[in-house]
């Protein structure tokens, strides 16, 4: 869990964890440098499976990173500091893993709530199983959404964020995992309660382009991927990122993106 300011949420965040029916879990929390009372909140909680690391503000794949580096489990997956998970989050997700060995991935569905975490507004459910990195590349959404996933920790490998990128850096990282091969599956149970109201990377069209652009690149110097995954992964880009443009009234950067080389 990285924390950046996050005094408003952090406690209910928190208790959505403890309240968990699985119980064999730590919580890491990281706290990316905040200025309120993160600190003292998460302090309060006194329950040896939280464990809190502070570092000056890098940014939240940095923060994503320090626990990574810190995890000792077998399995893990992410809870932002201002979201919440119900009572089967972690327990729907984690049978799937125990009763199918050759998953390496599990997901599930997603409820999305106002800024209060009281009206549900939207919601969202995985659409496919098995290998999915060419739903990964073809940005169809089908088993994308956020970092909702529970990943199996293979042993010995290093999994990181890059830290470069302010947008894009979660679906990268998804694509990364997949084209180290495992299979994926969901349970239509909800994992995660979503509050509507974060930074979004629609608030930063040019971080958006950014990481869409720099994943492309990452996929055309890599052997794994072929060239008409690569171009279906591109056409797919610009349209979101034309678009997004577009919704946001700015005309002139939507046109630059579709004539700018890639």
């Amino acid at each position: 869990m990285p924390a950046f300011n996050a005094e408003n949420f952090i406690q209910q965040a928190i208790v959505s964890v403890k309240n968990q029916s699985h119980t064999d879990w730590e919580l890491l929390i990281v706290d990316d440098g905040s200025r309120d009372q993160t600190k003292k909140i998460i302090n309060e909680f006194h329950d040896a499976r939280i464990k809190y690391f502070y570092q000056e503000n890098q940014g939240v794949s940095s923060a994503r990173n320090m626990g990574l580096d810190h995890m000792t489990g077998d399995y893990f997956c992410f809870l932002d500091a201002d979201d919440y998970m119900p009572s089967k989050s972690l327990e729907s997700r984690f049978n799937k893993l125990v009763l199918f060995p050759d998953l390496n991935f599990t997901d599930g569905a997603v409820s999305i709530f106002d800024h209060n975490l009281i009206t549900k507004v939207d919601s969202w459910i995985p659409s496919c199983k098995g290998n999915i990195l060419d739903q990964l590349l073809s940005l169809s959404g089908s088993c994308f959404w956020g970092l909702t996933w529970m990943i199996r920790r293979n042993t010995g490998k290093i999994y990181h964020f890059n830290e470069g990128l302010t947008h894009g850096e979660d679906l990268l990282f998804f694509i990364e995992l997949a084209l180290d091969g495992g299979l994926y599956d969901y349970t239509e149970d909800t994992v995660l309660h979503y509050r509507k109201g974060h930074a979004s990377a629609m608030k930063d069209l040019k971080g958006l382009e950014n990481g869409y652009r720099f994943i492309y690149g990452f996929l055309k110097e890599n052997e794994k991927i072929s060239t008409k995954q690569v171009s279906q992964f591109k056409q797919k880009a610009q349209n979101i990122i034309f678009k997004s443009y577009l919704g946001n009234y700015k005309f002139f950067n939507a046109f630059l993106s579709m004539i700018k080389r890639w």
